[in-house]
């Protein structure tokens, strides 16, 4: 079963930004994007559970990168940041990096190098989540549902059918999605 990860850029050069929604989409992804730190950290706020990484420029209108990296670790820090910038001084890399990115990556850049760095950002977080929906609560990794603090039993496809629906609830499904995936 596939999911599309989610990947916020906060990115003010459109160029780039272009670049990355059009690279990203292309690979799967589904791609939120923001020109300044201020919407980029708005966006974070609401959708930082279905957010997988935040590719982050740090010379950015309103608020810069770090300041927005900052404050997003404050919120939580689960969703893995990737600078991507201009800013090429090794003393802004280690400070970036020991304000809490989990990677580093400087302008001009390839975009396969981007790529790759975001397959070892997954590969590091591959720890399923635990689902939760009301009274009712999925844990994929130990293949277990809860239902008012209970354990329940279900069958392979009623879990696989249960799963999908948590993995996509921000989304609209069809009848065929759902058959073709379950």
């Amino acid at each position: 079963m596939s999911m599309k990860r989610q990947i916020l850029i906060i990115e003010d050069e459109e160029s780039i930004s272009n670049l990355l929604e059009t690279e990203l989409s292309f690979e799967g992804y589904n791609v939120l994007s923001a020109a300044d730190g201020m919407s980029g950290l708005k966006i974070f706020e609401e959708k930082q559970e279905y957010l997988d990484v935040v590719l982050l420029d740090w010379m950015i209108p309103k608020l810069d990168g770090l300041e927005v990296l900052r404050r997003m670790k404050k919120m939580t820090n689960k969703v893995p940041v990737i600078f991507v910038t201009a800013r090429d001084y090794v003393g802004d890399k280690v400070a970036g990096l020991d304000a809490g990115a989990d990677d580093y990556l400087t302008k001009p850049f390839n975009i396969e190098e981007l790529m790759a760095r975001l397959r070892v950002i997954f590969r590091k977080n591959t720890q399923p989540a635990i689902y939760s929906y009301g009274t009712v609560s999925l844990n994929p990794g130990e293949h277990t549902v809860e239902y008012q603090g209970k354990a329940t039993s279900l069958t392979q496809r009623e879990f696989a059918l249960l799963l999908f629906l948590f993995e996509h609830q921000v989304e609209i499904i069809s009848r065929d999605d759902i058959l073709e995936e379950v």
